[in-house]
Order: C-alpha cells, then structure tokens, then sequence
C-alpha cells in the first residue's frame, strides 16, 4: 500500500471570525466536513487553527483586549476549551477523533523537544487522529511566540512530512500587488520563484483580528520551498475549497514545492527558534558563506545588534540590511562586540576562550 499523503491546513482567525463576533460556525461546520473528505481520500490532515481568543473574546462579552496580555492570555483560555469542543464535536459526527497540540517557540526552539513533538504528532496520524494545533497563547509572550500561525503551519507541515500546505485566508490569494487599493492588482496563480517582486507584492496584516498577513505566507512560502513541500494560499470561504486544493485543481496562489534542497535538521534551525539578534557582515564574509560555503568568523562581523547566548539562534544581514543567513551562534553578543572584524591572532590577545571558533559553524547555518 501506498503511504498516506500529509495535508496541513491551516485557518486563520479572520477567516473563522463571524460578523458579529465570536466564531462561525456554520462555516466551521463546513471546513471539518471538506477535512473529513479529504480524509476520505486518503490524506492524513493536521489542522493549525486560530480563534481561541476571538472565541474567548465573545464569551467573555469583552470586544477587545488591546494591548492587554493578560486579558489576551485569559481570553485564549477560555477560547481554546469552546473552540477544541467545537471541533471535536462536528469531527465526531464524521466518526474521527481529534487530539490537541499547543505549542510556543519554547517548547519547539530545543531540538529534543521538537522531536518529542514530532513523535506525538507521528503517533497521532497513525492512529488515525486529526491533530488540531494552535500557538499556546495562555502562556506565550512575545519572546517565545511564533506570531502567526502561517509560521507554525511551515513548522509543522516540516515535522510530519507533509505533501501539502493549505492556508486558508480572507483573500483570494497573492496578487500582483494590494487589491485593496490596485484595481489592476492580478491574482499569481503560480509562484516557482521567490522573486523580489513576489515579495514586494506581499503586504501587512489585512484585519483587526488577524495576527499575519500575506507577508507571513511568504516566509511560510520559503521555508517550505526549500523543503519541497508546496503551499497553496486560498480564499477559505470558497465553497470546497480544501478539497479543490488537496485534488490539485487551481485554487488561489499555488507555491510550488521544487527539490529539497536542505536538510530536516537545518530546516529547524531555519523555522524552529526564534533569532535572538542579528548579526551584520560585510561583503566578503557575505560572499564566503554564499557562494563558498564557509562558516562565518568574527573578521566578517562588522555589527551586533540584540542580546544573545551561545546557542541561540541569530540572523545574519548584509551591510545594506538584507538578511542572508540564519544559524545558531557559537559566540555571546557580549563577545562578539568585543571581537568583531578581528583575526583570530589579535582575538587570543584580547578574548583568549573566543580564539579559533567561528561565530557560527557552516553544519549550524542555512542560508536563506
């Protein structure tokens, strides 16, 4: 027998919101009979779900908590319960269970624990549960937060293998340029490359109640790329549409996925951690990590930018601000301020410990 295919579909708050507030759920009720198709079918889907505080929000009776961390923290708690009751509920009525994973940037930055997560999940499918994921926002603050739950879907669909990313959002997909203010804007229906102009065309979060935006899709896009896993971005509201998408019929922006191009282990580090700083390198380093493939030494530093440990993952930009890399350092920023652009020789004079080790290890990098 052939092995299951692997769909991660992700929706987002704004997509789940209703009019008045609260969650939709006649259009819930929908999306879990389009999974429970494309189960049928025989995917095995994970579900990355927003709306455990809009949710919490509405049962609550609080329009909105602003700024307030707490209040957000409280709302999720609320939220999270009512939403996962939801859809245990309407998935049952399709005789499948679901199982709940919450996860922060904590809890998947540190490789054991990633992989922890990654059997859960493993297990989950085997067993032929629907896994209902969501950024555990009662205890997530902005250091370990993923910040969206585009990122989270590419993190996850890396973990379980999946053939395929379906984000679901309040617009067609990814146009030219913003529909919104561009009558002309034009829909790409098919994105192989990630050009600067397909960049550029990505714009800000789109809602009051969304955390992303079609900006994040794209990084979404990059990192699955380079994993060889294609990603569609789609209207959610647009009826069968998981299932159009999941049958490869043309829905919305189609990214394709390519060749794999980079391993599972710096496919964590490129999504897994949240970078505690950045680093800025000069043309030469630039050029010796990109085209040569080298490891990064503190004679290519020329700037430090952030509080960062040994071990932390950091993002390398060139001197016109352009990130370029992204790795895990060897080297302290305390450190790093004080050996920058200098050679090995001179490091053992001033900062002896420091002397020989790169800033961060090509086996510990990934270019982006």
């Amino acid at each position: 027998m052939a092995a299951p295919r692997r769909i991660v579909i992700k929706v987002g708050s704004s997509t789940l919101a209703a009019e008045d507030g609260g969650l939709d759920r006649e259009y819930v009720d929908g999306l879990v009979a389009q999974i429970a198709a494309v189960k049928e079918q025989g995917w095995q889907p994970v579900l990355v779900s927003s709306g455990a505080i809009a949710a919490g929000l509405g049962t609550l009776g609080v329009p909105t908590c602003g700024d307030d961390i707490p209040c957000l923290q409280a709302a999720a708690s609320v939220g999270q319960v009512q939403i996962l009751g939801l859809y245990a509920a309407l998935f049952a009525a399709h005789g499948i269970g679901v199982g709940q994973v919450l996860l922060t940037r904590h809890d998947t930055g540190h490789r054991q624990a990633y992989l922890h997560a990654r059997d859960t999940f493993e297990r989950l499918l085997t067993l032929g549960i629907v896994p209902v994921v969501n950024e555990n926002d009662t205890v997530a603050v902005d250091e370990i937060r993923f910040g969206d739950n585009d990122t989270l879907a590419a993190l996850v669909a890396v973990m379980v293998g999946a053939e395929l990313v379906v984000l679901l959002t309040d617009i067609e997909g990814l146009y030219s340029s913003d529909p919104r203010v561009d009558a002309e804007a034009e829909l790409l229906e098919h994105v192989v490359e990630l050009t600067d102009q397909v960049v550029s065309a990505a714009g800000g979060a789109g809602t009051a109640v969304g955390s992303g935006g079609m900006a994040t899709k794209v990084e979404a896009a990059k990192v699955l790329m380079r994993a060889g896993i294609p990603m569609v971005v789609c209207d959610g509201r647009r009826p069968g549409v998981v299932v159009d998408a999941a049958e490869g019929k043309p829905v919305g922006t189609y990214f394709a996925g390519g060749a794999v191009s980079i391993g599972a282990r710096k496919l964590w580090i490129a999504i897994a951690n949240k970078a505690k700083g950045h680093v800025i390198i000069d043309d030469g380093a630039k050029e010796a990590l990109c085209a040569r493939g080298k490891s990064l030494l503190p004679a290519g530093v020329v700037g430090v930018e952030g509080t960062f440990r040994v071990g932390d993952a950091i993002v390398l930009r060139d001197i016109t601000g352009t990130d370029v890399a992204r790795g895990l350092t060897a080297i302290s920023s305390a450190d790093l301020e004080t050996v920058k652009g200098m050679k090995s020789a001179d490091i053992a004079q001033v900062l002896p410990a420091v002397a020989g080790k790169e800033v961060i290890h090509r086996d510990h990098l990934v270019i982006l």
